[in-house]
């Protein structure tokens, strides 16, 4: 019998390799800039077209190539970091394994120019599927620019999982993002479609903050610094009033490497326990410098996940650090004391009794129960000794309840069994909705009671309004007497840039000022008299959990996300014509019973429900 196994070409085993490195461009544009950086470069340019579908360059000043180093850098396997195994243990550069040039070369057509400080004349390589098509001397400024065009032209099934341009854009941004961070000390430019989007001066750590996520960031930014022997931990925390309800401004870096770690998040989010709401998440950007034989950056292709050698040194090392830095800057809960205690402005003050409250009083001597503010709080607390007395006298009251409904109507409760007064709902005089914890809405049907949830009918009910609107492509706007101007982030820029054609079709009047601010001249009528600025933060935050969702069209997300941003709002107390108009909108709507994520907008309990309640205990 023939032989059957046999060792696979070089082309296609770059291939197989590439898979793992190159999943999308922004795996390209990861890998270019990390080159870059470990060349020493001081200015690197990122140039893309098309999200990098058809063009990804980079362009630095770093030490630049030989003429055979430059060929090499294409070889599999071929790097300048490791000449003994014990080097592994002692690296501290971005890439050390030498896959990355050659899966980049065997799924795009790359060109490489290069040159030496040392060198009068640079080298100039193209290779297109693993294929060397050329190499010649040229011309060229020392350092080194790399062009990779047409990625994956070779293998079409996976180009065609490739998302949208904005979704792999995005990714390259998060990318570009966090290399930009973990080194302050070089500039960086990004520029997409002869757009630039990002320009970074040299500077120090809480400069590239300020410049990635907006001067109103400065004032709220408390550093943390902390050495031992094993670890030193540094890098700055927010104050916990910048807590957002998404993860996205959370970095961890391992000496200087990018990380995503569940395990130390949960070390910061200990610290910051009872300082942020619930399911908020804060903001940081942390450096752990640590021994590279203490961890194993071999755990993932990409080598955003790693193993520390002593996880548990490591967790209270971090969540001490965070912990000091906040209680240095008194960084601490404050009670709000300005609220006016005037007992004339209580619900229970202005209530007027029912007459059905006035006969139980009666029985009572007044020690009732107050219900006007959804709680039943005894206006007096009743000594034990006096129930002997007060129960045949509530029995009585409750018998004269009964005569006065009868009096009240008749026919309706003639209607109803005398031994089971809760088995037709409509012999009561009409039920109006109370809000309960400026939480819930509590209204009553037929068959039993209706508990809706404010700030999920909100969202539902704001989300067929705003896809309507922009099926419509029309929707009224209120003028603001003065516009506001709005700073944001160049990630949240770039997503409110490409949001802007669809905001202004629901009633958003925003216009582009400057690189990354807006100014907003008005607002949905809804919106009218809500914060504009922390309208759209909501707004973008909720954009970005549904970014690049297969199960949503774009129209979709925008509406939820706006929805969301307006529903987050609603938790207030409501008066009584804003508790009908939200159970009426809640109802008129084509899928009132769920949100758009599934969760329940209302919820009914049936007569029978409520009664085997107190029959089973």
């Amino acid at each position: 019998m023939a032989d059957i196994i046999h060792l696979l070409p070089d082309a296609i085993a770059n291939q197989i390799a590439a898979g793992e490195v190159v999943q999308r461009p922004a795996s390209v544009v990861k890998e270019l800039l990390e080159n870059s950086i470990d060349a020493g470069s001081t200015q690197i340019q990122l140039i893309l077209n098309d999200a990098g579908r058809s063009l990804i360059q980079t362009v630095d000043d770093g030490r630049g190539m030989s003429m055979i180093d430059a060929r090499m850098c294409f070889e599999r396997h071929a790097t300048s970091k490791i000449r003994e195994i014990n080097d592994i243990f002692s690296i501290y550069t971005m890439g050390f394994r030498g896959e990355a040039m050659a899966s980049i070369a065997a799924v795009a057509q790359v060109e490489l120019k290069s040159r030496q400080s040392t060198d009068t004349i640079g080298t100039h390589i193209r290779i297109e599927g693993s294929k060397v098509i050329s190499q010649e001397p040229i011309s060229h400024h020392v350092g080194t620019s790399i062009i990779v065009r047409n990625l994956f032209f070779n293998v079409p099934a996976r180009r065609n999982f490739l998302k949208s341009n904005q979704v792999e854009l995005k990714h390259i941004i998060d990318e570009f993002t966090r290399i930009a961070l973990a080194h302050p000390h070089i500039g960086f430019s990004f520029h997409h479609n002869s757009i630039e989007l990002f320009h970074f001066n040299t500077g120090n750590l809480r400069q590239r903050i300020v410049s990635l996520f907006g001067k109103q960031v400065n004032d709220k930014l408390v550093p943390v610094e902390e050495m031992t022997d094993y670890v030193s931990v540094s890098g700055f925390i927010g104050k916990p009033e910048i807590a957002k309800k998404t993860r996205g401004e959370q970095f961890f870096f391992v000496n200087n490497r990018f990380i995503k770690s569940q395990f130390l998040n949960y070390a910061v989010s200990k610290a910051f326990e009872e300082l942020i709401p619930e399911k908020s998440f804060p903001f940081y950007i942390l450096f752990i410098q640590i021994n590279p034989a203490a961890i194993d950056v071999n755990v993932h292709p990409t080598k955003q996940e790693i193993k520390f050698e002593d996880e548990r040194s490591v967790f209270m090392i971090i969540q001490a650090a965070v912990k000091h830095g906040l209680a240095q800057y008194s960084v601490t809960p404050s009670l709000d004391f300005t609220q006016e205690a005037q007992f004339s402005n209580l619900e229970a003050v202005k209530y007027t009794p029912r007459a059905d409250e006035r006969i139980l009083n009666k029985y009572t001597g007044g020690h009732g129960f107050s219900s006007s503010s959804g709680h039943q709080t005894p206006l007096t607390t009743p000594q034990k000794a006096n129930w002997q007395t007060i129960l045949p006298s509530a029995m009585q009251a409750a018998s004269d309840i009964i005569t006065l409904k009868s009096q009240m109507d008749d026919e309706n409760f003639e209607k109803s069994n005398r031994n089971s007064l809760f088995d037709e709902a409509d012999v009561y005089t009409p039920f109006e909705p109370i809000q309960l914890h400026q939480k819930y809405i509590l209204t009553q049907i037929k068959s039993g009671l209706v508990l809706i949830d404010q700030q999920h009918a909100v969202e539902r009910i704001c989300f067929e309004r705003y896809l309507k609107s922009l099926e419509a492509r029309s929707s009224a706007s209120q003028q603001s007497l003065f516009p506001k101007s709005i700073e944001f982030s160049p990630q949240d820029s770039f997503l409110l840039a490409e949001m802007l054609p669809d905001l202004k079709k629901i009633g958003f009047d925003i216009q582009i000022f400057g690189q990354n601010t807006f100014i907003v001249h008005g607002l949905p009528e809804e919106n009218t008299g809500e914060d504009e600025q922390s309208i759209l933060e909501m707004m973008l935050e909720s954009y970005k959990e549904s970014y690049g969702s297969e199960s949503l069209s774009k129209k979709e997300r925008l509406a939820q996300s706006l929805a969301k941003g307006i529903a987050q709002k609603s938790i207030k107390k409501l008066d009584n014509r804003e508790i009908k108009t939200i159970i009426e909108d809640l109802f008129a709507c084509a899928e009132p019973n769920y949100t758009m994520n599934g969760k329940k907008t209302f919820i009914t309990l049936t007569l029978q429900e409520i009664e085997r309640k107190f029959i089973n205990g």
